[in-house]
C-alpha cells in the first residue's frame, strides 16, 4: 500500500504553512479589533508622536523602575509573551524554586521568563497583546524619548499629589546628569507590589481632547484619583532590571539575572535579541535594519511570496474534482494525522492568546489598599471618558467579558 502523502493533503498542508507565515501574531490578535492604519515615519526617522508615548507608557509610567524596565524590555518580544501567559496559567501552582526549575526548560527570552513571577503584569501585557507590541516598537526605535516620556509623566502624577512614598514603594527625586528625575524604587527588592491607577485622572487634567485609550484594572480594583496595590508578590531574584536616568538607558542587575537564570554574565548592559521575536515584523525600516531583519519592503515581498505559494495551492485544489479528492483521502488513516494535529495547533494557539490571560492578579491580588472610591468594577484595557460613570460601564463590560474567557477584550482599548 502506498504511504506517501496523498496530493489534496499535500496542497492543503501548503496553503496552510502559507497562512501561518502570512501573519506571525495572528493567533494572538484574532478577538482583538483591528488597529487603525500605522502611522508612516516622518521625515526626521521618528515612528511615534509624543501623544502616542504618552497613552503608550501612561498605564505603567509609575511602575517601580526595575518592574517598568522588565515590561519594557520584554514587549519587544510579544509572540513570546502570548507563549508564556498560556504557560503561566497552565502551571499557577509553581512557586518559588520548582518554578525556576520549570522556567529552565522553557526558550523565551530572559525578560520574558521573568514576568512569570508577577502574574497580574504578565496578563495584562497577553490580554492587549497589541498594546505590547506598540510599546515593544516604540522602546526599539525611541528608548531615549520613551524614558523621558516616563519622567514628564511622574513629574505631572507627583504635581497632582498623586506620587508619593508608602510601604509599597518609594519615591525619590534625584539630579543625573543635571537633570532632576523622580525614581520609585521598591522597598523590598524581593517583593513588587504593582500599583494600579487611572490613567486620566492620576496625572492631573488629561492634556489631549480624549483620555488615554489604555487601561488596565484587574479583580478588586476600585476607581479612584491615587494609586492601589494588590498584595506583594514575593519575585527573589527574578526581577533583574534597571534603568540608568541619567543616559536614558535600561540595564540589567548582573547578581539578580545571573541568579534567576543560572547564569554567568558579568555585561550589565541590555541588548534586543531578535531571536526571540520569532518572526514579527519590525514597525519601520530603520528598526529592522538595526536588527538585520530587512525594511519593510522585505517583509512586504516575503508576505506576497507566501501570497502566491497559498493561491497557487488553492488552485490546484480547485482543479480537481471530488473523485480525485475522495479518493486521495480514503484509507489516509492516522498516516495523515499530521494534518489534524496541524488544525488543532492552530485553534490551540488561538485559544492561548484569547484565554491566556488567566490567573488575573496574580498572587492576592483582589486585594488592594488606597485609591479611595470604592466600588468600582473590573475590566480591561477599555476606552474611557476618565473616571466616573463612563470608566465603571467600560469596567462592566470589560468585566462580563472576561466572564467568558476573553479577557481584557470587551474594554476595547484602542482607538
Amino acid at each position: 500500500m502506498d504511504h506517501k502523502p496523498s496530493l489534496a493533503l499535500r496542497v492543503l498542508a501548503t496553503v496552510l504553512a502559507a497562512s501561518l507565515a502570512l501573519e506571525p501574531v495572528a493567533f494572538a490578535q484574532q478577538a482583538t479589533p483591528t488597529a487603525a492604519p500605522a502611522q508612516a515615519p516622518a521625515a526626521s526617522g521618528k515612528t511615534f508622536t509624543q501623544q502616542d508615548l504618552d497613552e503608550l507608557l501612561a498605564p505603567i509610567a509609575l511602575y517601580p523602575d526595575a518592574l517598568l524596565s522588565q515590561v519594557l524590555m520584554a514587549s519587544t518580544y510579544p509572540l513570546e509573551i502570548v507563549e508564556a501567559a498560556r504557560w503561566q496559567k497552565q502551571n499557577a501552582s509553581l512557586k518559588d524554586k520548582a518554578l525556576e526549575d520549570a522556567l529552565e526548560k522553557q526558550a523565551w527570552d530572559p525578560s520574558v521568563k521573568s514576568l512569570t513571577t508577577v502574574p497580574q503584569v504578565l496578563t495584562m501585557m497577553n490580554e492587549k497583546i497589541d498594546w505590547t507590541r506598540k510599546l515593544g516598537d516604540a522602546f526599539l526605535s525611541s528608548q531615549e524619548q520613551m524614558l523621558k516620556t516616563v519622567q514628564t509623566l511622574r513629574a505631572k502624577a507627583d504635581a497632582a499629589g498623586n506620587l508619593k512614598s508608602s510601604k509599597e514603594m518609594t519615591v525619590e527625586k534625584a539630579t543625573e546628569n543635571n537633570v532632576q528625575v523622580i525614581k520609585i524604587e521598591q522597598p523590598n527588592p524581593q517583593t513588587v507590589y504593582v500599583p494600579t491607577y487611572n490613567p486620566a485622572t492620576v496625572y492631573g487634567s488629561w492634556w489631549y481632547p480624549a483620555p488615554p485609550p489604555y487601561y488596565y484594572y484587574p479583580p478588586g480594583y476600585a476607581y479612584g484619583t491615587g494609586l492601589a496595590f494588590a498584595t506583594g508578590v514575593v519575585v527573589g531574584a527574578a526581577i533583574w532590571g534597571g534603568i540608568g536616568w541619567g543616559n536614558n538607558n535600561v540595564n540589567i542587575n548582573v547578581n539578580n539575572y545571573n541568579n534567576f537564570n543560572k547564569t554567568n554574565i558579568s555585561n550589565g548592559n541590555w541588548n534586543h535579541n531578535a531571536e526571540h521575536r520569532k518572526g514579527v515584523s519590525y514597525r519601520d525600516n530603520a528598526t529592522a535594519q538595526k536588527f538585520n531583519r530587512g525594511g519593510n519592503a522585505q517583509s512586504a515581498q516575503s508576505r506576497e511570496q507566501f501570497r502566491g505559494r497559498a493561491d497557487q495551492g488553492r488552485g490546484e485544489l480547485s482543479q480537481m474534482d471530488r473523485g480525485q479528492l475522495d479518493r486521495s483521502t480514503q484509507g489516509a488513516g492516522n498516516r495523515d494525522a499530521g494534518g489534524q494535529r496541524g488544525g488543532t495547533q492552530v485553534s490551540d494557539r488561538s485559544a492561548g492568546a484569547d484565554r491566556g490571560g488567566g490567573n488575573r492578579g496574580g498572587a492576592g491580588a483582589s486585594t488592594y489598599s488606597g485609591g479611595a472610591n470604592r466600588g468600582g468594577g473590573s475590566g480591561g484595557f477599555s476606552g474611557a471618558g476618565g473616571g466616573g460613570s463612563s470608566a465603571r460601564a467600560a469596567s462592566s463590560r470589560g468585566g462580563a467579558s472576561r466572564g467568558g474567557g476573553g479577557g481584557g477584550r470587551g474594554g476595547g482599548g484602542r482607538r
